[in-house]
This record gives structure tokens, C-alpha cells and sequence, in this order.
């Protein structure tokens, strides 16, 4: 859609103002299929002028050169956030398809990280030290600059905010590249960002595309040195490939294959109610969804035949309907790709023991809905147990042992989370230190921790977000030395 006219357009937020654009497109929610409202759709050039205004701001400004003022802004925007929150909750139903629970769940993080970031930015100390008689050394840790920052659409209001604070924190400018399925997002976080007026026009910068330009202007680009990027492996790769060139910082977290690990001592209703949910939470959209159900022999039967009968029991529909337990996929093309991926593993041997698939419903006709999908499978090299599904739909294997456990759980080219569980009080530290995983969650899921550090091993990304090291990929380590003469007497 073009529409030069188009004045109530979602625009970019560049150095203080909004920005329009010739090319607009339309905002579909995705449980209706409706157009609830167009953006305007970001170019290369709008990436430049984003580009020059947080370059400006880094050099000719004050903010990377004042943490106290960067710590009151983080607080401030903080309460500007929470002070919105029910907007922010509305928004991501609308345009996300979240149910309100889940986007509850995703919003409350927001706060929590912008309020720990604020704490880091009064701790960039570094180190100094007398080396020798008459000699100082000191390693100071400063800003790098520009932060290209390029969000994905499933989780878009925190995982904005969970690179930007630590990169904000630090003390660079950002340029943030929001996805066109979370344009309504990024107009109410525009809004919020003007609401600070400790934040200087130029240090953050908002455009939204529903291609790739800006993204590829920011990794190629001089004037950006470091990317922190969230979204596929496929794509992770071609970013730090690009980024190479010039040798920046990329900060990537990628695709999961979640495990749960369900040994034969656990709490099985905790671990059945809770892989329901690792299934169905945002319509599998998650790359912490439990997409890989373990369990041990001897439950094995009993386990998957309760697992099936919750997840055929589970009922689609909008964030409207209270009565919801899963709510639509982004887009009916996202729909087409995950049942063509249960096709291929029914195909290739996948037992299914729930056959889910696009909604029949005629009420939810117009909506990305999909029912989940469980599949028995013998076969770990199958795509639907190696390739990361991004829908409701999951695997079951069968394990004897606890060596065996962790094998077929490391049995991915992903590491980004995984779940045991067990009654024994010394499995859990045993079997965690062994999993390829940048989070092992116990007797729960996905469990996050904002002052922790997050990320994942292999091809999950490098880099980690959340915790104390979250501003390392955002600052340089500077030595500086100086001789000193002893005070001369006499």
C-alpha cells in the first residue's frame, strides 16, 4: 500500500521528531485478519538519517560522558513505562496476537530490565594500579558508539528493551529497527522515549521496515560498530558474516530446540501442565518453546498419552475471549509453514499422536490459528526434531538412562535453554553442567532472570543479554599509562 496522504501512519521516531514516509503499509492483527491501521516503511535512506542523528548525538552530546544522567533517564523511563503498562498489554494482543496473560508476561520484564540497567550505568569502573616504581596503569571502559539494534516481531516490546537499556547503560546511541508487525509497538515506545526528557534527541532512534534495508544499512554501515541482532540462526549468521568485514561487535541470540527432560522420579503433573504451556505460551512463536519432550521409559506411555489429551483439549482464540488457551500465529503464511513442516515429519516416519493444525473453527476462520501437534519420534536427525519449528508443535522421545538423557537433549545444533525434571536432589547440577544450554531451568521453564546473564551455546548465538555482563558487547577497554618521576630533594 502507498499512500503519501496517509497522515495517521505510524511514523519513525529519528532525533527527536516524528518521520514520514512515502511507502506505507498495512497493520493486520493477526487473529482477525483486519487492517487495524498502516506505518510508514522504512528505506535505506531513512536508515542513514537515523544513522547521522545517533552518531551525532554520541559525539557532539554529553551522554556518554555523564552515567548519572544516563541512570536517571533509565529510571525515568522505567516509570514512563510502567505508568503506560495497560498500553503496552493492549498493544501486543492487538498486533501480536498475545493472549493478555502472555503479553502480561512479556511486558512485566520491561520495567524490571530498564530499572537494573539504570544501577549499571554508575558501574563502567575499571582498574588501576601502580605497575612499577614511577609507572601507573590504568584500563578505563568507554562507550563504542552507535548500538544497531534489530528486533524481532514475536516478542517485540521487551526484547527492544532488553538490548537497548544495557546498551543505553553503557552509554551509546542506538538505532532501533523494529519489524512492520510490531509497528503499533514501536509507535507507543517512540511515544514513551519522548515522554523522558532526560533522554537527548538523537540517542534513540526508532524506524520501522518489513524488509530488510535498514537492517542491512546497520550492519554494513562505519558509523555502527556494534549490532545486537535477536531473531533466526539462518539470518543470526548472514549478520555476523556481514558484520565481519569490519570487525564489529554482534551480539546474537538466535533459534532454540527447548528440551524438557522428564525422568522418572519427577512431579509428572507439574511437568505435563507445564510442557502444555512451554507448547502453547505465545503459539509456539518463543525460542525457548518446548519444542522437545524427553522422558524416561518406564512414565513413558502414561506421560505422552496425558500429554496428548491436554494438548487436543487446549482451545484457540483472540486475547478478546477469555476462555482462550492459545492464541494465533503472526500470520496465515506462518501457518502454511509450520503444518508443511508436520507433513514432511509424518512423511518421514513422525508418529502423530495429536494432529493439530489450521483452525476449522468458523468463528477464528479469518485468523492465523493452529491447533498443537504432538509427534512420537525414533529418529533425533528428522527436521522436525533439528529445525526450529517456531509453532505449537512437539516432539517426544524416549530415554533409559540419564547419560542418554543428555545426549538426545545435545542432540541439536541449538543451546539456548532446557528443562529437568526430577524428585533426586543432586540430578539437576549434575545433568545442567553437562546440557549445552545458556539456561537450565529446574522443575520449570524458560524461568528468566533479568540480573542474569542470557544467551545461548552453538548455534543459538554468542554474547549474552540480561546480568552484569549485558553492557560488555557496548563498552571498548581502554589502557592508559603514564611514567611519573619521583619528586626530586635537595
Amino acid at each position: 500500500m502507498t499512500d503519501e496522504n496517509d497522515e495517521h501512519a505510524v511514523r519513525h521516531w529519528i532525533d527527536g521528531a516524528w518521520v514520514g514516509f512515502a511507502r506505507t503499509r498495512d497493520s493486520i492483527d493477526p487473529a482477525t485478519g483486519e487492517v487495524i491501521g498502516t506505518y510508514a516503511d522504512a528505506d535505506a535512506e531513512v536508515g542513514r538519517r537515523a544513522v547521522d542523528a545517533a552518531d551525532r548525538a554520541f559525539r557532539d552530546g554529553t551522554w556518554r560522558l555523564d552515567p548519572m544522567v544516563r541512570a536517571t533517564a533509565l529510571s525515568h523511563l522505567a516509570d514512563a513505562y510502567d505508568a503506560r503498562m495497560p498500553e503496552v498489554i493492549a498493544t501486543l494482543c492487538r498486533e501480536n496476537g498475545k493472549l493478555r496473560h502472555e503479553a502480561g508476561f512479556e511486558a512485566h520484564f520491561i520495567v524490571r530490565a530498564l530499572r537494573f540497567a539504570a544501577g549499571l550505568a554508575v558501574q563502567p569502573h575499571g582498574r588501576v594500579t601502580d605497575t612499577q616504581p614511577g609507572r601507573m596503569a590504568m584500563s578505563i571502559r568507554q562507550p563504542v558508539g552507535v548500538a544497531g539494534i534489530v528486533v524481532p516481531w514475536n516478542s517485540p516490546a521487551y526484547l527492544c528493551v532488553r538490548a537497548l537499556a544495557p546498551a543505553l547503560a553503557a552509554g551509546c546511541t542506538a538505532v532501533v529497527k523494529m519489524p512492520g508487525q510490531a509497528a503499533r509497538t514501536a509507535a507507543l515506545m517512540s511515544e514513551i522515549l519522548a515522554s523522558v526528557p532526560e533522554l537527548p534527541s538523537g540517542v534513540v532512534n526508532v524506524v520501522v521496515e518489513s524488509g530488510s534495508e535498514v537492517a542491512r544499512l546497520l550492519v554494513d554501515s562505519p558509523r555502527v560498530p556494534v549490532i545486537s541482532f535477536t531473531g533466526s540462526t539462518a539470518t543470526g549468521r548472514l549478520v555476523a558474516q556481514g558484520a565481519a568485514a569490519r570487525f564489529k561487535r554482534v551480539g546474537l541470540e538466535l533459534g532454540g530446540k527447548t528440551p524438557h527432560l522428564v525422568f522418572a522420579d519427577a512431579d509428572l503433573e507439574a511437568a505435563l501442565a507445564t510442557a502444555v504451556q512451554s507448547c502453547t505460551v505465545f503459539a509456539g512463536q518463543f525460542c525457548m518453546t518446548g519444542s522437545r519432550v524427553l522422558v524416561q521409559q518406564e512414565i513413558a506411555d502414561a506421560f505422552t498419552a496425558d500429554l496428548a489429551a491436554r494438548l487436543e483439549s487446549v482451545r484457540p482464540g483472540p486475547a478478546s475471549d477469555p476462555a482462550s488457551q492459545i492464541g494465533p500465529l503472526i500470520d496465515k503464511a506462518a501457518v502454511a509453514r509450520v503444518d508443511a513442516a508436520v507433513e514432511a515429519a509424518v512423511a518421514s516416519g513422525a508418529k502423530p499422536l495429536v494432529r493439530g493444525g489450521p483452525s476449522t473453527r468458523p468463528e477464528l476462520a479469518g485468523g492465523a490459528f493452529y491447533h498443537p501437534t504432538l509427534l512420537a519420534v525414533s529418529d533425533s536427525s528428522l527436521p522436525i526434531v533439528q529445525e526450529e519449528t517456531f509453532g505449537p508443535v512437539q516432539t517426544v522421545q524416549v530415554f533409559d538412562t540419564e547419560a542418554e538423557a543428555v545426549a538426545l537433549a545435545n542432540d541439536t545444533e541449538y543451546g539456548l535453554s532446557a528443562c529437568v525434571w526430577t524428585g533426586d536432589a543432586d540430578r539437576p547440577v549434575r545433568v545442567a553442567r553437562q546440557l549445552d544450554a545458556g539456561l537450565v531451568s529446574v522443575n520449570s521453564w524458560a524461568n528468566l532472570t533479568v540480573e542474569f546473564e542470557e544467551g545461548g551455546y552453538k548455534s543459538s548465538g554468542v554474547g549474552r543479554l540480561g546480568g552484569l555482563a549485558s553492557v560488555e558487547d557496548f563498552l571498548e577497554h581502554k589502557q592508559i599509562t603514564q611514567d611519573y618521576l619521583p619528586q626530586q630533594h635537595g
